[in-house]
């Protein structure tokens, strides 16, 4: 078993870990993010519902267009102002923080300060 595979099980323990007491409401969805080697991903889910609400990723033409971040902390930081933004527009200020299992370090954090910076609150 290579140490990559050990870091995603433990991931995936942490992940279930938190999700098993954390749940998001129709007034105060959850903010779940994902981070890959390249991108970021982020999405406010209401978990009453079953459904996400906004999204926001690193892959979206939006993102894409604009010109080259200086590194993935940038980028990241820009995906969560650009969820917050769009959260803010559908009327959403107060939202549950889901790191899903990624420590809150680097890009994980980025996407928050992104977030507190456009005017979500968690």
């Amino acid at each position: 078993m290579g140490s990559v595979n050990i870091k995603r099980q433990a991931r995936i323990k942490r992940k279930k870990r938190i999700r098993k007491n954390m749940t998001g409401t129709s007034q105060r969805p959850r903010l779940s993010v994902f981070r890959s080697a390249r991108h970021v991903y982020a999405q406010i889910v209401d978990d009453t519902r079953g459904a996400t609400v906004v999204a926001a990723s690193s892959v979206e033409k939006a993102v894409k267009n604009q010109p080259r971040f200086e590194n993935k902390i940038a980028l990241a930081m820009h995906v969560g102002q650009l969820i917050a933004e769009r959260a803010v527009e559908k009327g959403i200020k107060k939202v549950v923080f889901d790191r899903n299992g990624f420590l809150y370090h680097g890009r994980i954090k980025a996407i928050s300060d992104g977030a507190r910076k456009a005017g979500l609150d968690f």
